[in-house]
């Protein structure tokens, strides 16, 4: 009974833990999950290496969706912006904050609009200001039983480069093309004035004087998404992340689920 005991202390200690919401208390309680599977296999066949590997599964259960899902998805080569309705706030219940923010921000409405994605729905709500020369974006997710709101502000180089700052919480799902410079900031940062003002620093991390930045204009809004997205697919498919099932639809390649696998070990490191 001892060792069931050990490892029941070990989930026990675990839930507590991740109850907690201080994110140090939470993590650490992750990480006593992995003890507790460490623990569970080192005393089922009494060897270290046994006890490495059970903790190491945890790191591999992404490869159940990757095979049985993700493997079988066909994703359009082309993806169109429609105008849309916003969603109901109560899924949501960041964004009204977030809009307020963006326009307390004297940035303008530009236009509302979404597509589905791979099963997941976005609703876009487009923002500029003339004045900074940047394009604000709030985006509404909902995924099964999951919704969740971000932000995105991006702006224009003099040589084309576009420079984007959001929020998004998990990693990039498809490489970003040359040319577009992400910066992904954690989650916890939701408030609009403290993404901008990273914004800000992304640019000059990049060597960028936002005096010089192209004025956007808001009626190509849109097609710049667009055509950002399909410069996006063609680079992954040069990289051979994706193949291309016929005329409209591609799927990810074997190299494409290692790649998904990492951004999944990514995620749940950062996010757990």
């Amino acid at each position: 009974m001892r060792p069931f005991l050990i490892v029941l202390a070990c989930l026990i200690i675990g839930v507590a833990l991740r109850s907690c919401r201080t994110l140090f208390l939470r993590k650490l309680g992750a990480l006593t999950f992995l003890v507790a599977s460490f623990l569970t296999f080192f005393f089922a066949f009494g060897s270290l290496a046994a006890g490495l590997i059970g903790a190491g599964l945890w790191f591999f259960l992404p490869w159940i969706d990757l095979l049985t899902r993700i493997r079988r998805m066909k994703l359009p080569l082309s993806k169109r912006l429609n105008l849309a309705t916003p969603p109901s706030e109560e899924h949501f219940p960041n964004a009204a904050r977030l809009i307020r923010e963006i326009e307390e921000a004297e940035f303008d409405h530009v236009a509302d609009s979404g597509w589905d994605w791979s099963g997941m729905q976005q609703f876009f709500r487009f923002y500029w200001n003339p004045e900074a020369k940047a394009v604000a974006a709030v985006c509404l997710c909902e995924h099964e039983q999951v919704a969740f709101a971000f932000v995105t502000v991006s702006s224009r180089a003099p040589d084309g480069r576009s420079i984007h700052t959001t929020n998004y919480p998990f990693s990039p799902t498809l490489k970003h093309a040359p040319g577009a410079y992400w910066d992904h900031l954690p989650c916890e940062r939701n408030c609009f004035e403290a993404i901008y003002q990273d914004h800000q620093k992304h640019l000059q991390k990049r060597g960028i004087d936002p005096g010089q930045l192209l004025m956007p204009d808001p009626d190509e809004v849109l097609d710049q998404v667009e055509e950002e997205m399909k410069r996006q697919i063609d680079h992954n498919l040069r990289c051979g992340l994706i193949q291309v099932i016929d005329e409209r639809y591609f799927r990810y390649s074997v190299k494409g689920l290692v790649f998904l696998w990492i951004q999944s070990i990514k995620d749940m490191i950062r996010l757990c």
